[in-house]
């Protein structure tokens, strides 16, 4: 991320030691005590704020060095570098008890808003925010048209009604107010006086400032706005545009939003010509209160900056700012609107007319998203239905515009404000899942965690088979998005790819009308409620497996798969909890094979096979079929084995009686059958190959089912003993024990020992492995004189050569 010379630096900044920085700001202090602070002090001032801003710790500077430097800051005659650099240390500092900086007797603008950067920093343990803001708006009240520029001030204001917005008082609230009107609405429509050189040429005349014009090169012929364009601005059109900046957060902190909707009565009132009512509007908005006549002026200024957005720019600079400057405009018209419904009605012909514009244009496609929640606020109110909008935004917009990062998390944070707005539509939105992940599949680490919070609210019963089959198939998504820009004709900003990837089979099977019909299905807008095998693409996909975006998608997808099970087992029933568990046991075994992917996966998936066998205990009995055709492929043994592991310890524990009638010694003796054998497939090449095939979690859970099915089913309890006999006596091999790791050998050890322990009586084996439901509560295990400790030991004590009870 840095460059060597620059992380040498910062290594060096971090390092340096307490007793070293002592000694610097010792020589700083020398510095700032001089008459004529030259460069050496802007030099050890740069190196000080490096020292002090390059680790997250918190440094201590010498007393005498920090009061330098607040006195530094505050010297009037101060060079303008120096105070920012005092500035900068001293916010780095904060908090800081020794501070003794205050503001009331700063004169000049730009060291006021350099102090209060500093005392703001210091959070508000002395009232500092309500002391900041005294102070500014004594300046605001004092300051004459030909004083100092309050430009420095405007960020300080914003910070100070952020913080605190209680604070200040009805006469500063109406005081700003006013000063706003006057900055958005009554700047000069001349450009700035040029910079004279003072040559003998330099004439009145030559000097005298052109209109400004707007983003298309007509001269101006309304008011000022910030998509006014010219050479150089005065002060007050500077004003206008830090005025507009705050504007939004200032109308939200200043009033509350209205509570409601107008009612029947006024609206008839309000539903008149929008001329005859912007005609009245304009006649009395000089007798408003100042709140009042600041919503009036914001409203006619968003609506001057969405007719200035329709203009041809002559600059891209210019172009871009226009559609930011829309979003702006849009947004403000909300707020103007919640808290005055009058300005809804003559606000909404000319955002009706701006949504056919933007729906044609998919550069200005982020301005639509404001607009949606705009409609989304308003549109019961007014009688006008929002669904044209959000079916244009979930439907075209992902499948266009993916690989636009920033369009991918304002898109994604729109979905994720607006879902208490959705109502009818939020069918919608579930039913569109396929499009969002589109975002997802190809930004995936910065929208993971926003997917996090998304998912809970996006799936419902319907989907969430086929939603999970999607999150599954969400690297190969990535893929054929990859496929999708390589092939398309012509992309208005082509994301960067991985150039060194050459596809050239992958482009030809994208185009191959043979696969269309997969493809379309992988890259579809809208769920379909049906699955589709994608076995094929995944192999057809292969030489992308290596992308690094790919790559980046299934890092992301274990983590995705944990959230969707926790929004899915809050409303699942027991038909849903048999499709998806039937789900895990097929696709464990058909993923695309990225590297580490199907390890990464099986974990998740295991865990939640477990989780749903927990909640319906009765699925081993029900799907027995597809379990012992699982079992039965065995093939989990030669990859990750821990799929296999969760379901062969999901059978010993819930083939039970207990659990369902249905579980029967038949039921019993099937799975047994298989179990065995899939012992057999495991050890059947040489002694060790049961360590070497399969890690020992498996091994120990396959000795731990076999022994639970034989106490259910006592006629079994010869052969398991005999298998456990044989597993003791393998891992005590010399060959076993020099090919594996001794922990992993002697914890199979153990297990066998202690499972042929329990068999040699099997009235306590059952009690010990087949507890009742009552006695399966975690109080048992925890609590020593419960029963199934006293059980366990006692068996212990039973079997120990030691006791002399039983014959070794």
């Amino acid at each position: 991320m840095f460059t060597a010379g620059a992380e040498s630096l910062l290594r060096q900044a971090r390092e340096i030691q307490d007793e070293e920085l002592k000694k610097f700001c010792s020589r700083i202090s020398k510095l700032l005590q001089k008459e004529d602070l030259g460069p050496d002090a802007i030099d050890s001032l740069q190196r000080l704020f490096l020292i002090v801003s390059a680790t997250k710790y918190h440094r201590k500077l010498e007393k005498t060095c920090v009061d330098l430097l607040q006195s530094t800051l505050c010297l009037p005659a101060c060079p303008e570098q120096l105070q920012l650099l005092c500035a900068a240390i001293l916010r780095e500092m904060s908090p800081c008890d020794s501070l003794s900086l205050s503001c009331d007797h700063v004169q000049n603008a730009r060291q006021l808003s350099l102090v209060a950067s500093v005392l703001l920093a210091q959070g508000d343990k002395k009232q500092e925010v309500r002391n900041v803001g005294l102070c500014v708006f004594k300046v605001l009240e004092s300051r004459q048209p030909e004083g100092p520029s309050l430009r420095p001030l405007l960020p300080v204001l914003s910070k100070v009604t952020s913080l605190a917005p209680g604070t200040l008082h009805e006469d500063q609230t109406n005081l700003l107010n006013k000063r706003l009107v006057d900055w958005l609405r009554y700047a000069s429509v001349q450009q700035g006086l040029a910079h004279s050189s003072g040559g003998f040429f330099s004439t009145p005349r030559a000097r005298q400032p052109g209109p400004v014009t707007e983003v298309d090169g007509a001269v101006a012929t309304d008011f000022f706005t910030v998509l006014s364009t010219g050479q150089r601005f005065t002060e007050d059109q500077w004003l206008n545009v830090q005025a507009f900046s705050m504007l939004r957060a200032w109308l939200l902190q200043s009033s509350p939003e209205s509570a409601g909707t107008p009612d029947t009565d006024d609206k008839s009132e309000l539903e008149g010509s929008t001329l005859s009512v912007l005609s009245a509007a304009s006649s009395t908005s000089h007798l408003l209160p100042p709140q009042e006549r600041l919503r009036e002026k914001a409203f006619e200024y968003c609506q001057r900056l969405i007719e200035q957005s329709n203009r041809r720019a002559l600059r891209k600079g210019d172009a871009d700012l226009q559609k930011a400057c829309l979003v702006e405009a849009v947004l403000v018209l909300d707020v103007l609107c919640r808290q005055d419904p009058s300005f809804l009605y003559r606000t909404l012909s000319c955002l009706k007319a701006l949504r056919v514009r933007l729906c044609g244009d998919p550069a200005s496609v982020r301005a639509l998203l404001p607009l949606a929640r705009f409609f989304l606020n308003h549109g019961e109110a007014v009688a006008v239905d929002s669904e044209a909008v959000c079916q244009h935004l979930f439907t075209r917009t992902p499948s266009e515009l993916f690989h636009s990062p920033t369009l991918a998390f304002e898109f994604i944070q729109f979905c994720r404000d607006s879902l208490p707005l959705f109502g009818r539509n939020l069918g919608v939105f579930k039913l569109s899942f396929p499009n969002l992940f589109k975002f997802l599949a190809w930004n995936s680490p910065p929208l993971t965690s926003e997917f996090v919070a998304l998912l809970p609210s996006l799936v419902d019963a319907s989907t969430a088979v086929e939603m999970l089959h999607a999150l599954l198939d969400l690297p190969c998504l990535t893929a054929a998005l990859d496929l999708q820009l390589r092939s398309s004709p012509a992309v208005s900003e082509r994301p960067l790819w991985d150039a060194s990837l050459r596809t050239p089979s992958c482009l030809e099977a994208f185009r191959d009308p043979h696969f269309q019909g997969l493809f379309q299905y992988l890259l579809r807008v809208k769920a379909s409620r049906t699955t589709e095998r994608l076995a094929p693409l995944h192999q057809l996909l292969q030489p992308m497996a290596s992308c690094a975006r790919v790559a980046q998608c299934a890092e992301a997808v274990p983590t995705l798969l944990g959230a969707f099970f926790s929004a899915v087992t809050q409303f699942t029933d027991k038909a849903l909890t048999n499709q998806l568990a039937l789900l895990l046991l097929e696709r464990s075994d058909s993923l695309y094979q990225v590297p580490g992917y199907k390890a990464s996966v099986h974990r998740v998936l295991s865990s939640q096979f477990l989780g749903l066998c927990m909640r319906h205990p009765s699925l081993v009995v029900e799907q027995s079929k597809e379990l012992l055709e699982f079992v039965g492929s065995a093939s989990g043994l030669h990859s990750d084995a821990s799929m296999l592991t969760a379901v062969v310890w999901a059978i010993g524990e819930y083939l039970a009686v207990c659990w369902d009638r249905r579980g029967t010694v038949e039921q019993i003796n099937k799975f047994f059958e298989a179990l065995e054998a899939l012992l057999f497939e495991a050890t059947q090449s040489r002694p060790s190959a049961a360590f070497r095939n399969c890690p020992p979690q498996f091994i120990a859970a396959l000795m731990t089912t076999l022994t639970k099915l034989a106490s259910r089913s006592q006629d079994l309890i010869p052969r398991v003993s005999l298998f456990l006999s044989k597993m003791r006596t393998l891992a005590l091999s010399p060959a076993t024990s020099s090919a594996h790791r001794e922990e992993d050998v002697r914890a199979v050890r153990t297990r066998a020992t202690e499972l042929l322990n329990l068999l040699k009586m099997p009235s306590v084996a059952q009690f010990v492995l087949t507890p009742s439901v009552d006695v399966s509560k975690p109080c048992y295990h925890r609590d020593a004189n419960k029963a199934l400790p006293l059980a366990l030991h006692m068996v212990n004590r039973l079997v120990e050569k030691e006791a002399g009870l039983l014959p070794g």
